[in-house]
């Protein structure tokens, strides 16, 4: 028996990256998959090469109605969300504190951090009417240590993830509702491209040491080993943690520091 047979998952920001990479592992563990993110044309794509058991429902995860629509089409597909895997996120362009926008700031905390709480608000009810669930917040290694340089708003975002997430596992136990965080470091993914040597603009220079050969495992982690983590947390092998982080890093929070850019 595969381990979410006839288990109804939400994934945002599942078009493309991490969750498209969670998507393809939850389909493949038997699930019904309910692709959400802002970009349509890659998440209606990816939905039809995973087929009948998966759905693409375009969703901004900053908007109430929005939350609202994608537990609904959940719902009347496949039936009660199961698991939830608050995936979608930006890092925002790296800045100063004293060099950034209060725009830019309110912007990446909205998605990342007010993002997540709209989704475990919007997701209880169905995981009760589910007999239970799972919730997994995509954090960071910053939210465990000081993170990417030169992104205040992507590094408070991710450590208040990490908080939310001990208050709603605290909550939500009673309802047989388990959430934790999962902390990536350098992943190999469209999001981290400007960590891992890439440099963030055409007249940057780019690093002659890329940061992650500092790691005890020097190499950028790959998705699906990402995707196996959230796949264990959300599976019943994980079924008495809770409120805790699981770090996917290669080290990455017991290497030294990194300079900044």
């Amino acid at each position: 028996m595969k381990r979410f047979t006839d288990r109804t998952v939400l994934i945002t920001g599942g078009a493309r990256g991490l969750g498209a990479s969670h998507a393809r592992g939850f389909v493949g563990e038997g699930a019904n998959v309910v692709i959400s993110d802002i970009r349509e044309t890659e998440g209606r794509e990816l939905a039809a090469r995973l087929g009948k058991q998966a759905l693409f429902v375009p969703h901004d995860v900053t908007s109430e109605q929005d939350w609202a629509y994608a537990i609904d089409a959940a719902e009347d597909s496949f039936g009660p969300v199961s698991v939830l895997v608050n995936n979608a996120g930006i890092s925002g362009a790296p800045a100063a504190i004293e060099d950034s926008a209060p725009a830019a700031w309110k912007r990446v905390v909205d998605i990342n951090l007010t993002g997540t709480y709209l989704g475990i608000r919007a997701v209880a009810g169905s995981m009760r009417a589910a007999g239970g669930g799972a919730i997994v917040n995509t954090s960071s290694v910053g939210g465990l240590a000081a993170g990417p340089p030169l992104r205040s708003a992507y590094n408070a975002s991710k450590w208040a993830v990490r908080g939310l997430t001990k208050a709603a596992a605290n909550e939500l136990g009673r309802y047989g509702i388990r959430v934790n965080s999962v902390h990536p470091g350098f992943i190999d993914a469209p999001m981290t491209d400007t960590w891992v040597g890439i440099p963030d603009t055409a007249d940057a220079p780019t690093p002659t040491t890329p940061p992650y050969q500092r790691l005890a495992i020097a190499r950028p982690g790959r998705e699906d080993e990402v995707t196996r983590m959230v796949l264990f947390l959300a599976s019943d092998d994980a079924g008495y943690s809770t409120g805790s982080e699981f770090v996917v890093d290669g080290g990455l929070v017991n290497a030294p520091a990194l300079p900044a850019r």
